[in-house]
Order: structure tokens, then sequence, then C-alpha cells
């Protein structure tokens, strides 16, 4: 008896601890297969161990280039839909206007909307534009579509603070610019950081929506995926484990930085 009391105390902790489990394994098995030195051209049974994959993180031709496309444009991608998800946040948590409601709809549209219908329409939106696929199409998709994500974010953040924040500082004769960069801009860079960051990994995973407005142009996932057809190579593993090698690290210093101020605080 004493077991099944044991699970029924604990019971949300056990499910919270599988569900951890089953999204960390397919990472592990990626990290796993790095390593792996494969007889013929797939890389899903384990052979050999070696680290000439790590050593060699280019030795597959095309690779780097697609990778350094892809970062460049999650990066361009994550300023400008930050710049832009922040300011129509504050617009839509701070005022009241026209055609208000209507906005709020459309742009969490993105959100509902399948991918594939998001990405076909643009290409032909494109298209009657005669405007040429490639880098630049495919940076107008990807912000369009990271925007509705920072959106939420900010504005999560901007509603849940205390606008008496801002008129005391204000009441201390802090100008408006004053008041936004002390008062304002601390208080919603954990909303403005957290859409930034899923931005960047909503960019740089994204295959659907770049496949319809990338033309010749190819990113990294456009790049796995045509590699998957003739053999992924084990470089490919490299990479992704490296990615979420940073990712990791970026949420453990985010969480030591927040546990240092509170504990000055």
């Amino acid at each position: 008896m004493r077991p099944i009391r044991w699970m029924r105390r604990n019971l949300v902790v056990i499910a919270g601890v599988l569900t951890l489990v089953y999204l960390i394994l397919p990472n592990l098995v990626v990290l796993l297969f790095s390593f792996n030195k494969p007889k013929g051209r797939f890389n899903y049974t384990w052979n050999t161990f070696s680290t000439d994959a790590w050593q060699h993180p280019c030795g597959v031709a095309d690779m780097c280039g697609s990778l350094t496309l892809s970062l460049k444009i999650a990066v361009y991608a994550t300023i400008g839909a930050t710049v832009l998800g922040t300011l129509t946040a504050f617009a839509l948590a701070r005022y009241r206007f026209r055609g208000r409601a209507a906005t709020n709809m459309l742009i969490f549209l993105p959100m509902a909307m399948p991918e594939v219908v998001m990405g076909a329409s643009l290409g032909t939106l494109f298209l009657n534009m005669r405007i040429q696929f490639g880098f630049w199409t495919i940076l107008i998709a990807h912000i369009m579509f990271c925007l509705s994500f920072v959106v939420t974010a900010v504005k999560a953040r901007v509603m849940s603070m205390d606008p008496r924040l801002e008129q005391a500082a204000q009441d201390l004769y802090a100008s408006p610019l004053q008041t936004f960069l002390r008062i304002t801009l601390p208080l919603a860079a954990p909303g403005i950081a957290a859409g930034a960051l899923l931005s960047f990994a909503l960019s740089f995973d994204d295959y659907i929506i770049t496949s319809f407005n990338a033309g010749s142009t190819v990113t990294f996932p456009m790049f796995v995926w045509g590699s998957a057809q003739r053999g992924t190579p084990v470089q490919v593993n490299v990479i992704g484990t490296a990615m979420f090698a940073i990712a990791v690290l970026l949420v453990l210093g985010g969480q030591l930085i927040g546990g240092r101020r509170k504990a000055k605080a």
C-alpha cells in the first residue's frame, strides 16, 4: 500500500518528469548519433563511435552555407519582428483606438492559421507582385509569421505592469524618454526577450513557409529535408546538438541572472 500512497502523493511530479523525459529523449538520440560513423548513407543505426563529424562540421558541401543563411535570416527576422511586435503590443495594451478589436483578431490569425496556408498565400502575393523569390521574400515571410508570437509575449508582460510606477517617475520630473528607458523598458524586457528568442527559434526552424517563398534559395531546414532523401549526414546531428546546447545555456543563463537579481532585491 505504501508505494501506491507515495505515487498518489507525487502523481503530478511523476507526470512532469515523464513528460520532460519524453521531450528530451529525441535530443539525446540526436546527440548520441552525432558521434556515430555509419556504414552507408543513412545514420539510423549505431555502428562505431567517432568524432569525425564534430571535427569537420562543414565536411558536407553547401551545408554550412545554408546554415549561415538560416542564421542570418533568423537574426534579421528576430530584429524586425521584435521591434514591430513590441510597438504593436504597447499600442494594443495601452491605448484604445478605432479598430483595436479587429487588429487584435488579425494579429492572432497567423498563430491559428496552418503554415501551409500562410506560405501559399504569401507565395501567391509575391508572384502577383512580380517579386523575385529569394532572401528578401523569405525574410518578409518570417517577420510576418513571427510577429504574432512577439505581440503575444510582450502584450502579456505589458498588461501585468503596474502603471503607477511610470506615474511615480513622471511625478519625480522624469521626461517621457527617461521614464521609458529606466522604468517601462526594463519592466517589459522579459516579455521582449521571450518574444525575440521564440522568433529566432521559429524562423531558424521553419520549413513549410520557407519552401513556398524561397525559390532556388536553400536554408538549413530545406537542406536537411533534401539530404534526407539520399542520406542525412552526421553533421546535421552535430548542428542540431550544438543549437540545442546553446538554447539550454541561454535559458540557464537567464534563470541565473534572474535569480541573482531577486537575491539582491
